[in-house]
């Protein structure tokens, strides 16, 4: 990928001088800019207002401190994060993600892609993103909740259900919403929807555990209908992950007829050539939150392969990567293409590198870019808003209706700005400039600032 028009490689090249330790932050921006050119040669207003600087920097970033006590009483401290990116089209709105891996480059990209993929949604969300450095993997849950409590004191000094609407992202569950959503109300004094991914009991929706998941596979059912006059059913699929989007994409996959032979996680991957038995893969995550090694104690004639990159070597008409960023590198596009594989859809944020992407298109292979793909999760929280806000809840059927409906139109948005623009085909292309073009103009409409 590479940035021809000489005003969006100024702002690439002005965006390096003052980040350049944020690799993930910079790829992130080049993906945009570098299909963003036939927009800007059609608009030179934007160029006139300063509007791509503008939309690269973002409107206020918060790092803070997370003191906490262990179990043992012993103080911890992590860092805390929140960077409200642009509100040109709602409130900002992202996940919250506890991770060792967190740092400013990570949530910067995340906020910076969750721009364009809440603006594909069609719901007036803004783009943001938070969380820390923190692992909850091994803590208790009075740990756990120590920490959110202490996150949250900060944290709820800048959001607001009409100003910053987090949600949970890696290592943000239930229990940490709970917990999150406790602090706030407590410290507050008010009952409002500042947080999505709620339990049933205050708030939160139905179908937002299988969100993610669902709108994947309802994304690649259009784009197969459409592209390839297709459908998943009987179609050889590996899905990266066990978390809540890899196991709900793989329900819904196997309920399309599918045949998912291969998940994953951090320890590696199992392939059943029979077939993944699901209803195993979420007892194991679900229930006793094992690893997915031990799979093989409930269907032996199973691989496990102890690397997870592993999994994009196995033969597969469909691959998603559903785990995290970065995670399908070009040697792993090179073993899908060789491999055969017809389809890559990012059920994750940003998994594939840029050159693996490349490599994917050139090749042939259809692909469908995170942030039109994977929007079903943050388009569900977008409803789980409105029903916040309308004091009522939809069920589970309206619910996955609506989702359903934003899918489909998320993949003709992308697809026909791919078209209108040239670059036919290109759903990477077309996700970029259709979610840019609605917060273009509002940022247009509201003058600079």
């Amino acid at each position: 990928m590479s940035i021809n028009h000489p005003y969006l490689k100024r702002v690439y090249q002005q965006v390096c001088a003052r980040d350049p330790e944020q690799p993930e932050f910079l790829n992130a921006v080049m993906e945009v800019l570098s299909t963003l050119e036939p927009v800007l040669e059609k608009h030179p207003e934007y160029e006139a207002a300063g509007l791509m600087e503008r939309l690269v920097e973002p409107e206020r970033m918060i790092q803070f401190r997370v003191a906490w006590q262990d179990d043992q009483g012993h103080t911890q401290v992590n860092r805390g994060y929140r960077v409200q990116y642009n509100s040109a089209i709602g409130p900002y709105k992202g996940g919250l993600r506890f991770h060792p891996s967190v740092n400013l480059s990570i949530v910067k990209f995340l906020a910076f892609e969750q721009i364009f993929k809440n603006s594909l949604t069609g719901l007036p969300m803004g783009g943001g993103k938070g969380g820390a450095d923190f692992d909850p993997k091994g803590k208790s849950d009075a740990e756990i909740m120590r920490f959110c409590q202490s996150f949250m004191t900060e944290l709820s000094r800048y959001i607001g259900a009409d100003t910053d609407v987090p949600a949970g992202d890696i290592g943000v569950g239930a229990r940490e919403i709970g917990y999150l959503f406790g602090q706030y109300k407590r410290m507050q004094g008010e009952f409002s929807g500042i947080l999505t991914g709620k339990g049933l009991t205050y708030g939160g929706s139905l179908v937002r555990t299988q969100a993610t998941g669902y709108g994947l596979l309802y994304f690649v059912e259009e784009l197969l209908r459409v592209m390839a006059n297709d459908s998943p059913k009987d179609k050889v699929t590996v899905i990266s992950g066990s978390g809540n989007v890899a196991i709900y994409a793989a329900e819904k996959a196997l309920e399309m007829g599918a045949k998912v032979v291969a998940m994953s996680d951090s320890n590696g991957c199992v392939y059943d050539p029979n077939g993944i038995r699901l209803e195993v893969i979420k007892q194991i995550k679900e229930g006793r939150r094992g690893r997915i090694q031990e799979y093989l104690e409930d269907a032996p004639n199973a691989v496990f392969y102890n690397n997870c990159r592993d999994i994009w070597k196995i033969p597969c008409e469909i691959a998603l990567p559903c785990a995290t960023q970065n995670e399908l590198l070009l040697e792993d596009a090179q073993a899908l293409i060789a491999n055969g594989v017809k389809l890559v859809a990012e059920g994750a944020n940003m998994p594939c590198s840029l050159d693996a992407v490349s490599a994917l298109q050139a090749a042939g292979v259809l692909y469908a870019p995170g942030k039109a793909a994977n929007a079903g999760g943050v388009a569900t929280s977008g409803l789980e808003m409105c029903q916040n806000a309308m004091k009522y809840s939809w069920s589970a059927s309206e619910v996955d209706e609506k989702l359903h409906g934003i899918m489909v139109g998320i993949f003709h948005d992308t697809y026909h700005a791919a078209q209108e623009y040239g670059m036919e085909g290109n759903l990477l292309a077309g996700a970029n400039i259709a979610g840019f073009l609605k917060v273009a103009q509002a940022m247009m409409a509201q003058g600079i600032f």
